[in-house]
């Protein structure tokens, strides 16, 4: 009779800590379905839209890709200012926007050359779908890969707020996504189609420089050369197919960006902060972030290299890739995703989920407002990400920095 008091003293704190647990997991289920609601709806409305309006499908970036389809059709350079000008003004896009270019590498001219035959409205709307698809495709197979959790958290990667970015402006970065994806998915079990997929990253090598130097590091360590044989196929065979649509592509490709003037255009990533606040003339200075990333991958890959597993230590390194590459736009981080949901599946702290979903409804604030990509306003958005995947998966004990922050114990 004693502990009587002392019981219900721990009772009523007991029950008082599950109801503080079961508000934080309601904030977080209601801030999921909110960001998730937002998301979906954005992309059926501009879905719907999109078919019947042409300005939308000719002033954003898809145009680009578009009109280099046309002209490899017509046996005509991709890279020339005034043939893709005059594709690009008649299917609207704002003469603001002087003159866009494809600047993916040569190898990716066999992606956009389907889109030569069909109009620039059903192309659009046919690219879309194949974005999404991509998306869709990534986030389920990481679900899979992730054990097919029974919550809804991998709603997250479908309404990922520069994952929707990318499919409204038409870029690339979703197939990278992909062939990340398919990478983590296949690099186990069948090597040589995991090369292959590497492809699609190939589309934007600069946003993988880390990961490539430490993926380097391990095919050597672990003797995978299916891998290499993979990858190395298939960019021949892209090689080979962009020689025979356009033998001149890649000396078109080095005269466009030397002369076009990427050095003058703001892209809100630190790379470019750093030059514009160091050096503005300089573009070498862009490239010391990745440098250091890359010092640094290697050495985080080497402590780690006895058990290295690509679906958890891959992810930071994927991070630190696009926080630190040369350039990098708010839709490539659109990579992020498999970061964040093996965090988001790890993490117990509910109200880490609430902040990742306020975080990505705030860009969609931002886009509403009437802020565009091109605006420093979008620089907190790496560095978020990356900060948040360390909360999530104590990360900063695991890179051997001491952790000051108190995270739920797993």
């Amino acid at each position: 009779m004693e502990n009587e008091p002392a019981r219900r003293i721990t009772s009523m704190a007991n029950k008082t800590e599950d109801a503080a647990a079961e508000t934080e997991r309601d904030l977080a289920e209601m801030a999921t379905a909110a960001v998730t609601g937002l998301g979906l709806a954005l992309t059926a409305l501009f879905l719907c839209v999109m078919p019947l309006t042409g300005n939308i499908a000719g002033a954003r970036d898809f145009v680009v890709y578009w009109a280099t389809g046309q002209q490899l059709v017509h046996h005509a350079n991709p890279y020339d200012a005034a043939g893709m000008m005059r594709l690009e003004r008649g299917a609207g896009l704002s003469a603001g926007y002087g003159v866009l270019y494809m600047r993916n590498p040569p190898w990716a001219l066999p992606l956009a050359l389907p889109l030569g035959w069909i109009g620039v409205r059903a192309g659009a709307f046919l690219w879309s779908l194949v974005l999404a698809g991509c998306l869709g495709i990534s986030v389920r197979m990481l679900r899979q890969m992730l054990g097919r959790p029974g919550n809804r958290l991998h709603w997250l990667g479908f309404s990922f707020a520069p994952a929707l970015v990318c499919l409204f402006v038409g870029q690339t970065s979703l197939f990278a996504l992909l062939g990340y994806v398919l990478f983590l998915r296949l690099h186990g079990t069948r090597p040589f189609l995991a090369g292959m997929a590497l492809w699609l990253c190939g589309l934007k090598p600069h946003l993988f420089l880390p990961f490539g130097v430490v993926l380097a590091a391990w095919i050597v360590a672990s003797r995978g050369y299916k891998i290499l044989a993979g990858a190395a196929v298939a960019l021949a065979s892209s090689c080979a197919a962009t020689w025979c649509i356009d033998p001149s592509a890649w000396g078109s490709y080095l005269y466009m960006m030397r002369s076009t003037g990427i050095d003058r255009e703001f892209i809100p990533c630190l790379s470019t902060a750093l030059r514009l606040w160091l050096r503005p003339q300089s573009m070498w200075v862009e490239y010391l972030p990745v440098a250091v990333g890359c010092a640094w991958a290697l050495g985080y890959y080497w402590r780690r290299r006895q058990a290295w597993d690509w679906s958890r230590d891959g992810g930071l390194l994927m991070l630190v890739s696009l926080l630190l590459a040369p350039y990098c736009w708010l839709y490539d981080q659109a990579l992020a995703i498999p970061a964040l949901l093996y965090s988001a599946y790890r993490t117990r702290a509910r109200g880490l989920l609430t902040l990742l979903a306020l975080a990505s409804i705030a860009i969609e604030v931002e886009l509403v407002c009437g802020i565009k990509i091109p605006s420093a306003l979008y620089l907190w958005c790496a560095p978020v990400w990356v900060g948040w995947y360390l909360v999530g998966t104590k990360g900063l004990r695991d890179c051997g920095y001491p952790c000051t922050i108190a995270l739920p114990a797993e």
